[in-house]
């Protein structure tokens, strides 16, 4: 493992931004596991961002730290002689593990299908006193779910053309009225269901109070003839009168 720190929110990370030079992890994976999520871990919170409030420390939920790191170190591609490379920014945390996403795993599908390429380690390392990974499949939709919990956007996998990188961004989600508004820029309609899942709130109810506040709001109106489990809403199409 390689672990990076580089001072700017720049693209890329170059010479002159590095915080000290890069340190290597060695080890058996279960130590390089461990030892990698303590130094990132660290590292982050030495990371301040300006506030309202001034500023402020930022955070990563340990959750999405510690089960991205272990899945690039189980997953990746032993086969190519490269390092699993962490790199730290100021407003995000890159983990590049070297190989293509295997078999039918795709960037689409990866929080749905599961395949082991290295089963064997994973297995094994399972066996562990505090094992690193709960060998379920679930890893990857508790680090994401994380982030949505703490009102972070969820990172975001890309498969380049020998590896591929997450990036964990500090970036807060958009506002619930956020979203509804930037979904109805481009589809007519909003339902219920529709709003629940772009906003990730689970519950019908808080959605049906986001709905009427922009509705006193003058942002949308209900869809005339819509009413029950099939109401509709659109962005409001005459001025507010009030």
């Amino acid at each position: 493992m390689k672990v990076y720190r580089y001072k700017t929110s720049e693209p890329e990370g170059f010479r002159e931004a590095l915080a000290f030079d890069p340190v290597t992890i060695e080890g058996c994976l279960y130590v390089q596991i461990k030892e990698s999520v303590n130094f990132v871990t660290s590292n982050i919170e030495t990371i301040q961002k300006m506030s309202d409030k001034g500023l402020e420390h930022i955070t990563y939920p340990p959750e999405t730290l510690h089960e991205i790191i272990a899945n690039a170190v189980l997953h990746r591609d032993y086969s190519i002689a490269d390092d699993v490379h962490i790199r730290i920014f100021d407003n995000r945390v890159e983990v590049q593990s070297p190989g293509r996403l295997p078999a039918h795993v795709t960037v689409s599908n990866i929080l749905n299908e599961r395949f082991a390429r290295n089963g064997a380690i994973v297995r094994m390392l399972n066996k562990f006193p505090d094992p690193p990974n709960k060998d379920v499949g679930e890893g990857l939709n508790t680090a994401f779910n994380a982030m949505q919990q703490i009102g972070l956007k969820v990172p975001v996998v890309k498969e380049r053309e020998n590896s591929v990188l997450v990036t964990i961004r500090h970036e807060s989600l958009a506002s619930p009225e956020e979203a509804i508004m930037d979904y109805l820029e481009k589809n007519a309609t909003i339902k219920n269901k529709t709003a629940r899942e772009i906003t990730h709130i689970r519950q019908d109810y808080q959605v049906k109070r986001i709905f009427g506040r922009m509705i006193a709001a003058g942002m949308i109106e209900q869809v005339p003839g819509t009413v029950r489990n099939f109401t509709a809403y659109r962005k409001r199409t005459k001025p507010d009168e009030s």
